[in-house]
């Protein structure tokens, strides 16, 4: 998944010095006086021009997850008006149906599985998920993804088996004994977290099972899971608000504000020590809003150049592989090892994403020639060869998505994926091959049931590979593996 309100920032050249204005400067002189007296004031503390653009850069670089996972926070746990709100922290959120082209506030939603959401508090005491029992051929997990989106750790199918069981996640600085019926603790690395229930759905029918299996996730905090007093309550915060435009202008006071609740690892003090430099985070001697109209427009150019590098990455990220970029961009703090950029590239392709040997994700625009799939001017297909469906030890999916602005794609026949739970309704070749129908007309009757709608214009299709084999055939590891997904095709 990925977060919909970061968006390109071309207009954020026009809008630095009047939007960068300190808070009370109601006109561009107020503006311009308030910068005058913020250049005596920070003309020693701050790098010149040109160093600010390449902190901005980096910073821009480094902070686009934080950012963006703190927009999705703050529809889904704190704005009970944004239209996406789920519930509030350490409270799950359990959706009895899978996303359509409705959801809008992340992009590339995974439309498998009924997602079960949880945002977590983690500074006053931690808290203790459990898990039912669940059925051996339905898969299920439970991702634990932190506030620097580092996935540090998993409970499901592939970690921890189908059994019930009591998990406890402790924020960053807790230290203190594991309870005897705690089968595992996970460690946070900051104050506020998510996690991310995915039940396996076989079908419209099925959907009673997923809700049972859902009532029994559970979520307590620590003393009431202990019959214990609880402790006290933490301080009241008051979470600024965020939206796709303030986002823009307001980029580096956002990343400032959840900064504070993200001890740093060892990796990232130069990246913060030099954040701290233009009034970022610990260690600053002057507020952000305080530097000079020329510095804000050094910001500004620094953010745009910092966005054009992580699109690029997005688009050269992993192996090319029959069209298909086919990469690993997610994992925790020892997986990125400091490289920001891949970190900002698995964001912006689908924030949330899980570690490659959970899910695997092969993802094209293109034909395997380069050229842009397009629903208005062909139809394509896809064909598995005889004994070449994607090797999993839970389920495969292909998923359609508009390729402008990556949100699935409404159709009459409500069909946003092909799966694996599908096969049997699907339509082999005489040859037993499998092939998919990309198009944005019905392909007929004959081969409705093998019909992926597409979208009248630019196509993005994601496959998602969930719990892959790891012995061959594998995709694992992306990109080098001894599976390789097929390529796309104009229909003949």
């Amino acid at each position: 998944m990925k977060i919909r309100s970061i968006r390109p920032m071309a207009a954020l050249l026009a809008l630095a010095v009047a939007s960068f204005a300190p808070t009370g400067c109601s006109t561009r002189n107020d503006a311009i006086r308030a910068a005058a007296r913020a250049d005596e004031k920070a003309a020693i503390a701050i790098p010149d021009p040109a160093e600010t653009r390449a902190i901005a850069e980096e910073g821009f670089i480094y902070g686009l997850p934080i950012v963006m996972n703190y927009a999705v926070m703050y529809e889904y746990a704190i704005d009970r008006e944004s239209g996406q709100f789920k519930a509030p922290f350490n409270v799950i959120k359990n959706e009895a149906r899978v996303f359509t082209p409705k959801d809008t506030s992340v992009v590339t939603p995974n439309s498998d599985t009924p997602y079960s959401m949880l945002f977590m508090d983690l500074r006053a005491e931690p808290v203790v998920l459990s898990v039912p029992a669940v059925e051996r051929r339905r898969y299920y997990s439970v991702q634990l993804e932190d506030g620097n989106t580092f996935n540090y750790g998993y409970i499901g199918s592939r970690t921890t088996g189908q059994g019930a069981g009591h998990f406890m996640v402790v924020g960053p600085d807790w230290d203190g004994e594991t309870p005897p019926n705690v089968a595992k603790v996970f460690r946070s690395s900051t104050q506020f977290s998510v996690a991310i229930f995915r039940t396996q759905l076989f079908g419209p029918a099925d959907m009673p099972n997923v809700e049972k299996v859902q009532a029994g996730y559970r979520v307590r905090p620590l003393s009431e899971f202990l019959g214990t007093p609880a402790p006290p309550a933490s301080a009241a915060i008051e979470f600024p608000k965020i939206d796709s435009e303030l986002v823009k202008t307001n980029f580096f006071e956002y990343l400032d504000f959840m900064l504070q609740f993200a001890p740093p690892g060892p990796e990232e003090e130069e990246v913060r020590a030099k954040l701290a430099r233009i009034g970022i985070g610990a260690g600053k001697t002057f507020d952000f809003r305080d530097l000079s109209l020329a510095h804000r427009a050094e910001v500004a150019l620094g953010m745009k150049a910092g966005e054009e590098k992580v699109a690029r990455a997005v688009e050269s990220v992993g192996k090319s592989v029959n069209g298909w970029r086919v990469s690993s961009a997610f994992g925790d703090r020892a997986f990125f090892g400091g490289d920001w950029l891949l970190r900002a590239a698995g964001a912006k392709a689908g924030i949330y994403g899980n570690d490659a040997v959970e899910a695997t994700y092969p993802m094209t625009r293109t034909l395997a020639t380069g050229e842009p799939l397009d629903g208005s001017k062909h139809a394509y297909t896809l064909t598995f060869a005889p004994g070449q469906l994607p090797p999993v030890e839970a389920f495969w999916s292909v998923t359609m998505y508009d390729g402008r602005t990556q949100l699935l794609v409404a159709n009459p026949i409500d069909r946003y994926l092909i799966n694996s739970p599908m096969l049997q309704q699907l339509e082999k070749n005489p040859d037993g091959s499998l092939t998919l129908y990309i198009q944005k007309d019905s392909p007929g009757k004959a081969k409705r049931s093998n019909w992926l709608p597409a979208p009248d214009g630019p196509i993005y299709l994601v496959m998602r590979l969930y719990w892959p084999r790891t012995e061959p055939p594998s995709i694992l590891p992306p990109g080098e593996g001894t599976w390789n997904p097929p390529a796309v095709s104009i229909a003949r």
